[in-house]
């Protein structure tokens, strides 16, 4: 019985090492950089890039992070989600640049109003810092690197999924495709948007983020004559990123679309 324990005890730490290894490797792929703008506003951010050819274009995926990983030690940003596009499955399959801006603390990605009576958010005019140095950021990007104008993407969970539905509703002919996840966004505004390809994730029994957030805006985009996805996962609280961000038919019904 005590040498059975042992074996299990080494298995258990070797696998332990393993995944650890796994994922600083995946890690080290992300270059870290800070960007700046020309008023001398900075953002940090990490990179993945492709093996890319210069005769060639590649997609962009935005990945806006949620609000534990804010901060400025440029890495925090890294712990949900992203890692999931910098496997080598992935980048064999998917060769793409994707990055993850890190939002400052105390900061957002989106700018709304919560009437937390009718758990409703309403977009105010002015979009945040972070936000607006993320957009210049991509197009600092476009600028310098091979990347396909018409097949940027967007993601974000929590605070990023909320980010996402802020980004594509400000800057609605960027991105190709969009996909929040536990987020929440302004249905108001869903005529604006009716034309992207949106695929929406949120858990049932999300106790941090309402998932009739997300059920509202499928509704809104539906009835402005969009065709959202929507996958509401049962007994699931606030990680549904586990599930979604490790769905190879979201990975590739992204990948499919174009402006």
């Amino acid at each position: 019985m005590r040498k059975s324990k042992v074996i299990l005890f080494i298995l258990f730490v070797a696998a332990s090492l393993f995944v650890s290894k796994t994922a600083l490797s995946q890690e080290i792929k992300f270059d870290a950089n800070q960007f700046t703008n020309g008023e001398g506003e900075e953002l940090n951010y990490r990179i993945l890039t492709p093996d890319y050819d210069t005769l060639r274009k590649y997609p962009l995926i935005v990945f806006l992070h949620g609000a534990g990983e804010r901060g400025n030690d440029n890495r925090s940003q890294l712990k949900w989600g992203v890692m999931n596009f910098a496997t080598d499955e992935m980048m064999s399959l998917h060769p793409a640049f994707v990055i993850a801006p890190q939002c400052p603390e105390n900061q957002w990605w989106s700018n709304f109003d919560h009437d937390r009576s009718s758990n409703s958010l309403k977009l105010k005019p002015e979009p945040s810092k972070p936000m607006r140095l993320m957009i210049d950021l991509v197009d600092h990007l476009k600028a310098n690197f091979p990347i396909d104008a018409d097949r940027i993407y967007i993601t974000g969970l929590s605070m990023g999924g909320m980010g996402t539905f802020d980004a594509i509703v400000r800057y609605p002919d960027m991105f190709a495709a969009a996909v929040p996840v536990c987020g929440g966004g302004d249905p108001s505004k869903a005529s604006e948007i009716a034309h992207i390809p949106i695929w929406v994730f949120h858990g049932a029994e999300d106790p941090t983020v309402s998932p009739a957030l997300s059920s509202k805006m499928v509704e809104a985009l539906t009835s402005a004559g969009g065709h959202p996805g929507f996958t509401l996962y049962p007994e699931v609280g606030h990680f549904a990123w586990l599930m979604a961000y490790s769905d190879h038919l979201m990975i590739e019904w992204m990948f499919r679309q174009r402006k």
